[in-house]
């Protein structure tokens, strides 16, 4: 009888830290299955409980992948940069924000950034200042494209 009670116990403590978790902020199943794993609950009990989750709309890695995109975004990253961390994260598929940004909204976003941080002064002349920022731009998750364009703009 006591084992019985050791995994009601178990799946118990896994609904409640999973549910207090998604209370906080959205995440993927694989961030919940690896939280999960780390409180020493067994593979079969986290699964179990994250699936329910999924069907009761809970837990939604699209959903995930749309916050944490916009978040990225927001903060400055490049779509290289947003979709390598999805990646880590467990989701295998670009959001649908991501896929409404156009190339010309990348560039526009990857000239703002460099005007926020550096101004838009002519580089043309000083070739380390230009690899610096292309560099950082490309921390940042910026394609050589974007990079390009936003070393080109000038300011009016």
């Amino acid at each position: 009888m006591a084992k019985q009670e050791n995994h009601e116990d178990q799946e118990y403590k896994a609904r409640a830290t999973a549910l207090r978790l998604l209370a906080r902020r959205e995440h993927s199943r694989l961030e919940l299955n690896l939280k999960l794993r780390q409180r020493k609950v067994p593979g079969e009990i986290i699964e179990s409980v994250l699936d329910d989750y999924e069907s009761e709309g809970w837990l939604d890695d699209n959903r995930f992948a749309d916050v944490y995109a916009r978040q990225r975004m927001d903060l400055g990253y490049g779509p290289l940069r947003i979709l390598g961390e999805l990646q880590q994260r467990g989701v295998h598929r670009s959001p649908d924000c991501l896929e409404e940004m156009g190339d010309e909204d990348w560039n526009q976003k990857a000239i703002g950034l460099r005007e926020k941080r550096f101004g838009l002064a002519d580089l043309s002349e000083d070739w380390n200042e230009k690899v610096r920022q292309a560099r950082f731009l490309s921390r940042r998750g910026f394609s050589t494209s974007q990079v390009e364009c936003a070393l080109e703009a000038r300011s009016d």
